[in-house]
Parts: C-alpha cells; structure tokens; sequence
C-alpha cells in the first residue's frame, strides 16, 4: 500500500495480510468459553483471604491458582483487544474488549488482598518462608513484591484502589477513540489534482513528498483537526495526568516519576543523566538541521521540511514481502535459528496484520501471551522505508517475546518495556549495518544516512524532549499549577524552542503535537526508547565485532524475560546503564553521522 490508496474495509483486506488469531482462540465460542470460566473462579480468591500466612505450602497454593488464573486471563484480554484494534468502530469488538476490562478490573478487586496480606507477614517469617523449597520458585516474585511493603495499604483501601482502576483508564480509552475512531484528519490535494484523505498511517509519508506546498498543507491541515478540539485533548490529559497523582499519593510515593521507576527498579540518576547528556549534545543536531537547510535551499526551514529526502527524486518502493527478506539478511548475525524463525512468522504464520483498514489502530505494536505467538500490529506503506524499520523493529520485542516465552515459565516471561526497546532497536542498529554494507549509489548512501540520522533525532532526541515535557508538565501540576491549554502549549514551546535550535521556524501550531502522542497516557514511559537506543547501539557493536560469547549473551538477554531487573540482565549482556556511557556513545554515532553526510554533500 501507498500513501495515496483509498483504504479498504476490513473485510477488503487479504487474508494473507491479516494476522492468524486461530492459534490462539479458534473462534469467538471458545473465547467466550474461557471468559466465562474466568468469571466463575473469581469468587475462588475468597478462599484464599486471610490464610497467606498460615504455612508456606497455603501461599504456594494461591500464588499458583492466581498465576493460572492470570495466564488464562491474559489470553482472553489479549484476543479482545486485537480484534478490538482490528476494527475500532465493530461494536461486537469493541463490546468483548469492554467485557475484558470489567473482568481485568475484577479480577484486580478478587487477589487485592494478596498484597496487603504478604506486608502483613512479620519480616521474619517471611525470611524463614522465602528458605522454605515449597516457595523456592516465586522467591523473585515474592521478593520484587515485597519491596512494596512501604506502599501497599490496607486490604479496604487495596480493594478500593482496585475497583477504580477501570474507571482511571477512562482519559486513556477516550483519547485511542477520539484519535483513531472519530478524529477526521482532512484532505488535501497534490501537484496532479488528487485529493488525498490524511490518515495517522500515511502523514509521514506525505510529509517526505518533494512538494513542499503539499507537505505545508497536509501539516497545516493535520494539526487544524487537533486545533479544533484541543481543549477536549487538554482536559483528556489532564485527567490521565491527575489519576497518575491520585494512585502516587494514595501509595505514598514522593512522585509520579519515582513511582513509575519504581516498577522496575530503576534508578531516578538514569533519567536525569539521560536528560543532561542530550543537553550537553545538541550542537551536532542543530548542525543537521542547517545542514537540511542548506541542501534544501530554504530561506527558512519548518518542521515540514524534516523529513523530506535530501536526494531529490530518490524513489523508495518495496513490498512487505521483500521488507521481510532484507530483514532476515540483516539479523543474519544473530544466528540461522532466530532468523528461520523470524520468517516464518513474518511470512507464513501470520503474526503481522500489514495494512491500514478502516477503523484500524494506528501506529503498530508487538502483542500477544504466554499460550499464543507473538503478533504485529502494522500499516505497512510500500513507499517509506519507516514501514521497513518499523517491521524490524516490532520483530525484535516478537522475538524476545518468543525466546522468552521458550525458555522462561509464565511467572518469569514478560519482560519489562526498559529492556523491550533495547531489542527492537538493536534490529533496526543490524538493518541499517546491513543496508550501509552494501555496494551503494552516493544517492542511496545519503538516503540511508539520513534513515539513521532521523532514527537517532526520533528515538533519542525527540523521546528525551518527550521525557523531558512529561517531568516538567507532571513536576508543575505535583506543584498545584493548573492543567490548562495554554499551559501544555507553553511549556512544549519552551522545549521545542531547545531541541530545535534557532535554525528551525517553529509554527504556532506544533505546539499543539503535545495533545497527539499516546505514550503521554503511560506516564514516563517514552524514556525508554532513548535509553533503549543506547543500550542496543552498544550491544550491536558487541555482537557484530564480537564472537560466539558475546551473541550468547544476548540471546541468553533476550531469553532471561523478566527473571531479574532490567538493569541487571543488561549488565548481564554487556552495557551498564547506571553510567552515562551508553547515551554518550550513541550521541557520538550520531555525531559522526552528521559529519559522513556533511562530507558527501560538500
């Protein structure tokens, strides 16, 4: 597909091109089967209530029951919300996926007394629990428990906490329904007189058209559709942004940042440090962007103009198909086996939904449970070689996914979302080796160049201003200073003004992008891809200058899941990401990015 097609229905789409749900549940029959037996254990916690700290052999029996339980529930949960993004205007989807939320927040309701009752166990008995063989398996599990014994509650005020969570998930929901189902972006018309409807899946690729009239009026008119309703998308993330403060307060974390780092025992110096070093490392993307400037010969250069490519008439065209064998030349690396199995899944399993349709979600993502194969949300476009790279990149957390679910048990397979973006990353670090490596024009070698420059501005630069907005704008409202429009537009100005320099025009209405991005509604999230960049840049230069211990030691990364805290399986594969290095060391790539395709340009 291409920019320029009319989207098809859901039903238009070939089959071929869509994902195989069947592996998992055959039918909506079987689903509804295993939804309603989850409904009818539920009242099964009860039994469990007040009993954890009789003996090690009862805890072992609800923590057991309640990882079954949390299996079965996560297949259904999953199989709603894929079809559910299928098609968000289907209201029997959209029904199932309501359902699912009720039941996820029962079910949160049913075992919140597990929690209150581990803190309630004396220190010291659960010290003689945790030698006991009995428990010997959810010793982890137990401990990254316990660390919450400071913030848990009582059992009351646990099982109100946990009944509001459907209701908290409300700014969340309406923005996805908002922006995906009734947002109409507009049109505009082209050099021949097409009128072309701007989708969330083909923006960017009208942004690169080498007709800077149409990239002006398809960036005008995408940000008009958010204009005309961001007070609707202020009030929608200022009630996120409140929630967040209500659950951080009520378990007595100092902030929403800490909480939120918390989880996954990250420490807060790897943020800053992450926000410091970008700071300390802007010249070279200032350099960039006179750069653009100057081969573009622009009097003035807009944020539409950021993507253009700078070799004119340069054509880039390849089908999903043939996106898929590059990738598998690229992760060549990594082993026969990972990418045999890399193909097949790609190709004849059918993890990848490819296409936009109607009512589809935008974006893309890697989804899937421990009972199912991984599965990739796309909106593929044959004409931007984003779709490419994006492939690869949903193919790294579908891998790490698979290798995880193979070699670790249900309890220990997911991984955290720090470590997620180190693999889908470090796919994109081998494409973009593999492409370079290749017997290349100086037109396709600038073309490529400027493909990673832009990874880099996207996933390093942008996400820490990314970051950066979230802790000032959660720090001010933390403060009491009210969440209104002009407050977001400000303070992103203020950040856009930074990141971009004095070299880039900035227009009224970028101020607006602060309402557009999802991540916003899963507070201090977006950090990671930053630090995730880091850290694969580092483990790809391990592993393609390196021999068969340093690929063991990221396949056994990629294999760990979640067996220990993300800082540690890093350090275990290689990269320490208490220390600065790994952002400096990517900061220097680009640099030296930069400098290439200035020396080609002249």
């Amino acid at each position: 597909m291409d920019a320029t097609s009319e989207l098809l229905t859901r039903d238009q789409v070939p089959e071929n091109a869509k994902w195989d749900l069947k592996g998992l549940y055959s039918s909506n029959e079987t689903w509804e089967a295993d939804f309603l037996s989850l409904e009818s254990q539920l009242e099964t916690y009860a039994t469990y209530q007040s009993t954890l700290g009789e003996s090690p052999a009862r805890l072992k029996q609800c923590l057991k029951f309640d990882m079954q339980f949390s299996q079965t529930l996560d297949a259904v949960y999953t199989y709603a919300h894929l079809r559910s993004d299928e098609d968000k205007t289907h209201p029997g989807n959209q029904a199932n996926h309501e359902r699912v939320s009720r039941l996820l927040t029962q079910y949160q309701q049913a075992r919140s007394f597990i929690s209150p009752e581990l803190m309630a166990i004396p220190e010291e008995t659960m010290k003689t629990f945790l030698e006991d063989p009995e428990l010997e398996f959810f010793r982890f599990h137990l401990e990254k428990e316990l660390r919450y014994r400071p913030h848990t509650l009582p059992k009351s005020e646990e099982a109100l906490l946990a009944s509001a969570s459907e209701v908290a998930q409300s700014p969340q929901k309406a923005f996805t329904m908002l922006d995906n189902a009734d947002l109409q972006l507009g049109s505009v018309e082209d050099a021949e007189g097409r009128r072309i409807t701007i989708t969330h899946g083909n923006l960017q690729s009208l942004l690169q058209n080498y007709d800077r009239n149409l990239r002006k009026n398809t960036f005008e008119t995408f940000y008009k559709a958010y204009e005309a309703h961001q007070h609707t998308y202020a009030a929608l993330l200022a009630g996120s942004i409140k929630k967040d403060i209500f659950f951080t307060q009520a378990r007595k974390f100092p902030s929403v940042r800490e909480k939120a780092l918390f989880s996954e025992n990250i420490p807060v110096e790897v943020y800053d440090n992450l926000i410091d070093t970008v700071h300390n490392n802007l010249k070279p993307l200032y350099k960039y962007f006179d750069l653009r400037k100057r081969v573009l010969e622009l009097d003035e250069l807009h944020v539409y103009d950021g993507s253009v490519p700078l070799v004119r008439d340069f054509k880039w065209e390849m089908p999903y198909e043939e996106a898929v064998e590059d990738i598998a030349q690229a992760l060549a690396p990594l082993g026969e086996e990972y990418v045999n199995t890399l193909k097949r899944g790609l190709l004849d399993e059918r993890w990848v939904d490819r296409y936009e349709n109607k009512g589809k979600r935008s974006g893309a993502y890697s989804s899937g449970c421990y009972d199912s194969n991984p599965f990739i949300l796309m909106n593929y476009h044959s004409d931007h070689i984003n779709s490419v790279y994006t492939l690869a990149h949903e193919a790294g957390h579908s891998m790490h996914t698979y290798l995880s679910k193979k070699n670790q048990p249900f309890l220990y397979a997911d991984y955290t979302i720090f470590v997620a973006e180190v693999a889908s990353t470090f796919n994109e670090a081998l494409l973009t080796r593999y492409y370079l490596g290749r017997e290349l024009s100086r037109e396709m070698k600038i073309y490529l160049l400027c493909r990673e420059i832009d990874n880099f501005r996207g996933t390093l630069y942008r996400q820490t201003m990314f970051a950066e907005f979230e802790h000032r704008i959660y720090a001010a409202a933390e403060a009491g200073k009210p969440l209104t429009v002009d407050t977001f537009k400000a303070l992103y100005h203020e950040l856009l003004t930074v990141y971009f320099g004095e070299g880039v025009t900035l227009d009224p209405c970028l101020d607006l992008e602060c309402f557009r991005i999802p991540h916003f509604y899963f507070g201090f999230y977006v950090y990671k891809y930053a630090t995730g960049i880091s850290a694969a840049y580092a483990l790809a230069e391990r592993v393609t200058q390196g021999g068969n211990a340093e690929l063991a030691d990221y396949l056994g990364f990629l294999k760990s899941g979640g067996s220990a805290y993300p800082i540690d399986l890093l350090r275990n594969a290689g990269v320490d990401m208490g220390s600065p290095k790994p952002v400096e060391t990517a900061l220097g790539k680009f640099t030296d990015l930069v400098d290439q395709l200035e020396t080609l340009m002249g």
